[in-house]
């Protein structure tokens, strides 16, 4: 699945929103014509990548990046149309986002949305085994399949390398110093310690176990001097660079830390995150600015209620 983080006005849009929800091991319907026609099981959170080839010239106004969950989506051999069973489904109906309406067609501005448990199981009835036996079962071993997102990071960031190798107009050295930014190296590091001596949340404070990790993603940012701004950047331990260039962990401009409503509560525990909340003291002026698009772009935040 892919959707743009905004409206093309720039607008929130609370079902673009919703990907920023999604788990590995989430079931997902497709509604398509009337009738729900396939089942998905998420293997990803959401992650930033580009609009996919195969849309085209649709949607032209939406911005380049946008939200990508991995599916995996198998097409059900028994397809249901809600709008001839409204009388079982409409009472399950959630007041707010909807995916339908009590006549049972469905809304082309929703995206995506939650399911209510008791639609869920209303609409499994409905279907069949296909849908029961994945709501029943527990899907635990999910590991493999996030591999997918880490291919597709690495190979937009490998696409924008490419493109920076074959820019003639960036000065030899320059782009060197560009490129080893996007491991945390080079003249991108050295700024960053000018600014940043330890990590926020672990307190480590020896730089041979600390990486230089961009606050705007290397691969978000839009001009090559952000890239190499020590403002736009923390010294994190390898655990908490993870969490926080995935999503999983942001920070308010006051230093407070947030975690992501998604994030594993017990693997948090076990990394060392503290409680959100806890105060990992102040940031610079353009660390502040470059958090606010962490928060806005990267965190795995909703902003449905």
């Amino acid at each position: 699945m892919w959707s743009p983080k905004r409206n093309a006005n720039g607008a929130r849009n609370p079902f673009y929103e919703q990907m920023r929800e999604v788990s590995p091991g989430d079931l997902v319907l497709s509604f398509q014509g009337t009738f729900i026609r396939a089942v998905g099981v998420a293997s990803s959170y959401a992650y930033e990548c580009p609009k996919p080839t195969e849309f085209g010239p649709a949607g032209k106004n939406w911005g380049p990046i946008g939200w990508r969950v991995d599916v995996s989506f198998t097409l059900l051999a028994h397809q249901i149309k809600p709008a001839d069973h409204m009388d079982r489904l409409r009472v399950e109906l959630p007041r707010k986002y909807s995916p339908l309406r009590p006549n049972g067609n469905g809304l082309q501005s929703v995206y995506l949305t939650a399911v209510p448990s008791g639609m869920m199981h209303a609409l499994a009835a409905l279907i069949g085994q296909e849908l029961t036996q994945l709501i029943d079962a527990r899907v635990e071993e999910v590991s493999a399949l996030t591999q997918a997102k880490d291919d597709g990071l690495s190979k937009w960031e490998e696409r924008i390398r490419v493109s920076l190798e074959q820019d003639n107009s960036i000065d030899q050295t320059e782009k060197e110093q560009v490129i080893l930014a996007r491991r945390g190296q080079g003249r991108f590091k050295k700024n960053l310690g000018v600014i940043e001596s330890s990590c926020r949340i672990t307190q480590v404070d020896r730089l041979a176990h600390l990486r230089a990790s961009h606050i705007r993603p290397w691969r978000d940012c839009e001009t090559n001097e952000a890239r190499l701004d020590g403002e736009n950047g923390l010294l994190l331990t390898p655990t908490i660079d993870h969490l926080f260039d995935r999503g999983f962990i942001s920070f308010e401009g006051n230093g407070r830390l947030l975690i992501s409503p998604v994030a594993h509560v017990e693997s948090m525990r076990r990394m060392g995150v503290p409680e959100e909340g806890y105060q990992c003291g102040g940031f610079s002026e353009g660390q502040r600015r470059y958090l606010e698009f962490h928060r806005e772009s990267v965190f795995l935040c909703s902003a449905l209620n």
